[in-house]
């Protein structure tokens, strides 16, 4: 059985105790954290948990409760809580190219993470934007697709990290049409969704008001729409954003697509904080990853919610039926 790994993170942050969490459970396949062990042990003895902590070496049993498999990465520095240390970027890397490589090699379903502190790894000299881009670089795919996740709403990006003066120039034709391919090519063959519904978000207020407020809807985002339409794909016209994220809308979709970042999440994230999830759509493997980030006030002080991991966790198991 192959195992599902998970990413740790920033050491410094939440990631290594919300990490812990996942030895309250047990699973249909081995889940293994990617971790400095010993860091992992330290801050189980900060948290007062009881957990027996297990070098993976490509085990294929499952563990029980109060167990959980850790691949041993190495720290480059030790960990003060709370403070970021440049000297551990370097780490935190690793533990992606670990779990990338392993998925592209067959040898995992895939990996749900952990956040880490994009601020950090660029302090150290590293040109780092996200995990998203990363695992698109490393899987040397052209297009990559954000999508965030809770029980009710899934809302995918047609653009991920960008400042907010270079979206327009981002919102092209071929990028809306690499973007909705996988988008329906993922939510029909990953989440077995037949015929899926999309609502589509204008890019400016109103939707550009016919052209008054804008004309990317006119010139570029509907042409695109209105090709897959012909298709018979289920796509609306682009919507006002404003109204698009109303019940009687959302009822009967099955996704939205947002034109930018902070479009789409913090309606998402209103409704479902600390619930919801990343999936990376477009990749040759499963990657599932929680919805906040490194809280480094909360580290060590047993504070710090896991319920987005184990959703995350969940989905990708699911999601791993469809491979």
């Amino acid at each position: 059985m192959l195992p599902l790994y998970v990413t740790s993170g920033e050491p410094a942050g939440i990631g290594p105790d919300i990490c812990l969490s996942l030895a309250d459970r047990t699973d249909e396949r081995p889940i293994v954290v990617l971790a400095d062990l010993q860091m992992l042990k330290d801050r189980a003895k900060i948290l007062q948990k009881k957990i027996e902590l297990i070098e993976y070496k490509g085990q294929i049993e499952v563990l029980p409760q109060g167990q959980l498999y850790v691949e041993h990465v190495p720290l480059n520095a030790d960990v003060v809580l709370g403070e970021l240390n440049p000297q551990n970027a370097a780490y935190v890397l690793e533990q992606l190219h670990r779990s990338a490589a392993y998925a592209m090699q067959g040898k995992s379903v895939g990996v749900a993470t952990a956040p880490v502190q994009k601020s950090v790894i660029n302090d150290a000299g590293i040109h780092f934007s996200g995990h998203t881009e990363y695992y698109q670089e490393f899987a040397g795919v052209e297009r990559v697709v954000m999508m965030l996740a809770t029980k009710t709403l899934r809302v995918a990006l047609a653009t991920t990290h960008l400042p907010l003066r270079e979206v327009a120039d981002a919102i092209t034709a071929t990028r809306l049409q690499q973007v909705i391919d996988i988008l329906l090519h993922d939510l029909k063959s990953k989440f077995q969704i037949a015929k899926p519904r999309i609502l589509v978000c204008g890019l400016n207020p109103h939707a550009g008001e016919g052209g008054y407020l804008g004309h990317e809807e006119i010139d570029v985002i509907n042409p695109v729409l209105e090709q897959y339409r012909a298709q018979g794909e289920q796509l609306s016209l682009c919507l006002p954003a404003d109204t698009l994220f109303t019940p009687e809308h959302l009822q009967h979709a099955d996704a939205v697509l947002a034109m930018y970042h902070d479009q789409g999440l913090p309606v998402l994230k209103s409704q479902g904080f600390g619930e919801a999830i990343n999936i990376t759509l477009g990749l040759p493997f499963i990657r599932t990853s929680v919805d906040h980030g490194t809280a480094l006030l909360l580290a060590g002080t047993g504070q710090a919610k896991s319920s987005s991991l184990h959703v995350a966790v969940d989905l990708a198991l699911s999601l791993a039926h469809s491979l």
